[in-house]
């Protein structure tokens, strides 16, 4: 099995589950005991970072803070965040050589004072898969794999997020499977 960590679940078209319809997902784990990745496009509009920060008795940063993301529908009350791999922090996972995972609160006091990382996407939530079952869904349409890009995490505003993500590799995912044919 060829580990997807670091790639893109980028939704077809042919997407079966609304839930993930035009979703652009970044795969953080995956081995032969599932997969585990967060939804980057997905803004949550009624809530906000500030929030968070409040909630924590945390102090407001006095830089705009991004949005925070429907990371996916499995623990949705749990945050997630991924960051550039400068910061450091003393629980982490490391996704990709530039790019880590972390579920500390540290992080959120860290950027308080300006001294978190300098990109960052926080999220409530994540996708997951069990054994294999990652692995049968890609075997049926609704998925495409890419590797990832921090350009598109971090920087790249959210509803184009889709559409840029397939773009890099050549496809017009508005077009993807409405060729048919035989071969």
């Amino acid at each position: 099995m060829q580990s997807l960590q670091g790639y893109f679940l980028i939704a077809t078209p042919q997407m079966p589950d609304p839930r993930f319809a035009e979703k652009v997902i970044y795969i953080c784990a995956h081995n032969e005991e599932g997969a585990m990745g967060l939804v980057v496009n997905e803004p949550i509009s009624e809530l906000s970072l500030a929030e968070i920060f409040v909630s924590a008795d945390i102090e407001i940063p006095k830089e705009p803070l991004p949005s925070i993301y429907a990371g996916g529908p499995v623990e949705t009350a749990g945050a997630f965040f991924l960051y550039d791999s400068g910061y450091e922090t003393a629980n982490f996972l490391k996704v990709s050589s530039t790019v880590h995972l972390t579920r500390d609160p540290q992080i959120l006091y860290d950027i308080s004072i300006g001294a978190g990382p300098k990109n960052f996407l926080a999220a409530l939530g994540y996708s997951g898969w069990g054994p294999g079952q990652l692995e049968n869904e890609l075997t049926v349409e609704g998925w495409l794999t890419l590797p990832a890009t921090d350009d598109i995490i971090f920087k790249t505003p959210d509803h184009i997020k889709w559409q840029k993500a397939a773009k890099l590799y050549g496809i017009d995912i508005s077009l993807f499977g409405d060729v048919v044919g035989t071969a």
